[in-house]
């Protein structure tokens, strides 16, 4: 069968025309060259060049494609000034054009036209015009079929080779046949004359721009398997069945059309694979680490044709549910794992497809495992993990976690394939423990700051305001009393470091609850949320701890002392008439989800009072206002919070922080002091200053929030914020 035997129309319009299945399919099931001059070019082109490119490759045919490559404005002008620069921001253009595949077909078919590059089976040249003071784009638009039969066919029109040209924009082609008359036979002979000419770059004006390095990141971006020449077959029967073929086709990671990856998250990426596919997405909160993690599972997935194990581990439940819906974005149908997952028989899905992966059963060689710290953890998780052969991906959310010494001893070699996730990978205090994760997933492969965030507006300006609060004077008898306890808890190591004991740590956290809870805090609280009492939008962020009760009976427990959060919500819901919810571990799932939206929406809720959830990752960008009542010395969880806070939301020009510093005494009373007592209580002051100018360093009212914290310093004449580790455990 030749050309001759097809109904080849002297027009083709879209959308009248199907032009991909009335024209070019059955055209190239019979051709042994397809010779294409376009406009400008990009990754979609090529993967909708590819339908019926293979049937002329059985018939041994030859494909060769001279495109333009797209420049801004701005690119030309560059070249213009520059001209050795030329090839240079060419280059760059075209390979900005190369995006990943969406979804199956599109990932075969690219991989198809890589495989023919390689084989040398298809060619690719960019060209440009040129005169003697102008630069410009080849703009013209046509092709040439040849059979083996002599016969050939022409065509030009408006259609550029992309997607949205062939299926979204009004396109128009014009047809000529070579044996149809003499006229249609010299209009063919002209056209093959041209493109001969363009292509051997003897066309006057026109520039072919030697370009080796794209065909190269086409095969290195797309060939992942031999080609499936019988994708075309495939996708018309998914079609024809109404998408069902896609279930048992489409089972591997894909990025969805709706997430761009911005340019850092690529780099990131691309750092990664440099680096053997291991290392550190070290990232602000907000800037996009869980989306720039799956692409990165997506990369290694395609890389090695989908033969991978990917086991995802996070440190809560909800941080699980938040991270499978973004995994189901990406074409992932994962296995969830812990208590209350939902999948009841998880355990049993995880033995099968760890089973499937071993066998490298068709369709079923990738599986992704998601579950939590505490499940991963668990002895009969480990054992089926253990079991599994061949590539794993161990890809670990909040990972600085993995530097404590429980989880760091399942840190195993058999991952070959190491990613790192965290906001702050740095462990506070625990040196040992920050080696062991550089020393297992590898080196930062982006630094991505809060600083940085802020200024590409990827998370919202602030306002910073330090409250001074100070202890009461039972308060600062019992902080005495537990500091000169701490002091008889300290050991010294072999090698000279400071470590309490475990009855030290358990001191050091009731002295750390202590501040966290001062009574004043509650005072100063009353006072300054009394303007945004009618206000929406607002975080009350307390402590773990209770309020120290001066009217307790001595015989009274601990437990009698009312919990800070309970003592809020009174000042907040019966005092001040505000509409507040709690919002803390003893919330469901559901229910923190129900909150949410209310709160986003303002409606019947004005202030969230929580505890801890800034830390575990729940994202709540509507936050306006934050009043934090207590913090922790680690700059991992005073960081995070308020990059929680930061979230960009629909009319949240910049937020508000208010942060209740936890003083001894109120300032004008320090010059009393002596040398000793002074010693006493400069590590609390020292602690609570370093999260104070580190928040006002970059927040709007700097020189505002720098006043209060330099009124402090002179008070205590600090000028640097070392800490001595036995000042800072003991009762120097």
């Amino acid at each position: 069968m030749t050309f001759r035997d097809i109904h080849i129309k002297q027009e083709y319009r879209s959308p009248h025309d199907n032009i991909v299945s009335d024209f070019y399919i059955p055209i190239l099931k019979h051709a042994t060259s397809y010779k294409r001059a376009v406009g400008f070019f990009s990754s979609s082109a090529l993967n909708d060049i590819s339908k019926g490119i293979s049937f002329l490759v059985q018939n041994n045919g030859i494909v060769q494609i001279v495109a333009s490559p797209y420049l801004s404005d701005e690119d030309i002008e560059s070249i213009r000034k520059g001209y050795n620069l030329r090839n240079e921001i060419i280059k760059k253009a075209i390979i900005k054009t190369l995006t990943y595949s969406d979804n199956y077909f599109e990932q075969e078919r690219l991989n198809l036209l890589a495989n023919l590059i390689a084989d040398s089976k298809l060619d690719i040249k960019i060209a440009i015009t040129e005169e003697a003071s102008s630069f410009g784009m080849y703009h013209e638009k046509m092709g040439i079929f040849s059979d083996n039969d002599g016969n050939k066919i022409a065509f030009s029109g408006s259609m550029n080779e992309s997607s949205n040209a062939f299926f979204s924009n009004y396109e128009s082609i014009d047809v000529f046949c070579n044996w149809v008359s003499q006229e249609e036979k010299e209009r063919v002979k002209a056209k093959a004359e041209a493109f001969s000419r363009i292509w051997n770059n003897t066309e006057e004006n026109i520039t072919i721009v030697d370009f080796p390095e794209l065909k190269d990141e086409i095969i290195n971006r797309y060939k992942k398997h031999p080609p499936n020449f019988n994708i075309d077959t495939e996708e018309e029967i998914h079609f024809q069945s109404g998408g069902l073929m896609q279930q048992s086709l489409n089972k591997y990671p894909s990025i969805p059309s709706d997430v761009k990856l911005h340019c850092y998250q690529w780099s990131a990426i691309d750092k990664w694979v440099e680096n053997n596919y291991r290392g550190i997405f070290d990232m602000a909160t907000g800037t996009g680490k869980t989306l720039t993690g799956l692409g990165a599972v997506t990369r290694l997935s395609q890389d090695l044709s989908h033969s991978l194990a990917v086991i995802i581990v996070c440190p809560y439940q909800h941080l699980v549910e938040q991270w499978v819906e973004d995994i189901e974005r990406f074409n992932i149908k994962p296995i969830i794992g812990y208590s209350a997952s939902s999948q009841k028989d998880w355990l049993h899905r995880l033995k099968t497809a760890i089973f499937n992966h071993k066998l490298k059963v068709k369709n079923h060689d990738f599986f992704c495992f998601i579950c939590t710290n505490a499940t991963f953890s668990t002895q009969k998780v480990q054992t089926l993990l253990e079991k599994i052969s061949g590539n794993i991906l161990l890809l670990v959310d909040e990972a600085h976690n993995f530097g404590a010494e429980r989880l760091s001893k399942l840190l195993s070699e058999k991952y070959n394939f190491r990613l790192a996730l965290s906001a702050t990978i740095d462990r506070h205090n625990d040196e040992d423990g920050t080696t062991k994760l550089y020393k297992y997933f590898g080196n930062k492969c982006i630094e991505y700051t809060l600083d940085r965030a802020i200024a590409e507006k990827k998370l919202t300006r602030y306002k910073y305001y330090p409250i001074i609060t100070t202890l009461n004077d039972d308060e600062i008898s019992v902080y005495t009393d537990l500091s000169y306890e701490i002091s008889k808890c300290i050991n010294k190591t072999e090698n000279g470091k400071v470590k309490l004991n475990e009855k030290g740590k358990i001191l050091a956290m009731q002295r750390a609850r202590l501040v966290a809870g001062a009574v004043d805090k509650l005072t100063k609280l009353a006072e300054y949320i009394k303007p945004f009492i009618n206000d929406k939008h607002i975080l009350v962020y307390c402590g773990a701890t209770n309020i120290l009760q001066n009217d307790k009976d001595e015989s009274d427990t601990d437990e009698a002392d009312l919990r800070q959060i309970d003592a809020v919500s009174i000042l907040l819901g019966n005092t001040l008439k505000m509409n507040v919810s709690h919002f803390t571990s003893r919330e469901d799932i559901s229910e923190r989800e129900r909150l949410k939206q209310e709160f986003a929406k303002g409606i019947n809720l004005q202030a969230l009072i929580a505890i801890k959830c800034l830390d575990e990752g729940v994202n709540i960008p509507a936050i306006k206002t934050a009043f934090i009542l207590a913090s922790t010395t680690n700059p991992k969880e005073y960081i995070q919070r308020r990059g929680r806070v930061l979230r960009l939301s629909e009319g949240k020009d910049f937020a508000v922080i208010y942060d209740f510093l936890a003083l001894p005494r109120p300032i004008n009373r320090v010059s009393s002091l002596t040398d000793e007592q002074v010693r006493r209580e400069i590590t609390l002051v020292k602690n609570e200053l370093t999260r104070a100018e580190e928040f006002a360093r970059i927040a709007m009212n700097m020189a505002e929030a720098n006043n209060t914290i330099d009124s402090i310093k002179r008070a205590y004449s600090i000028n640097d914020y070392s800490i001595n580790l036995e000042e800072e455990y003991g009762y120097v």
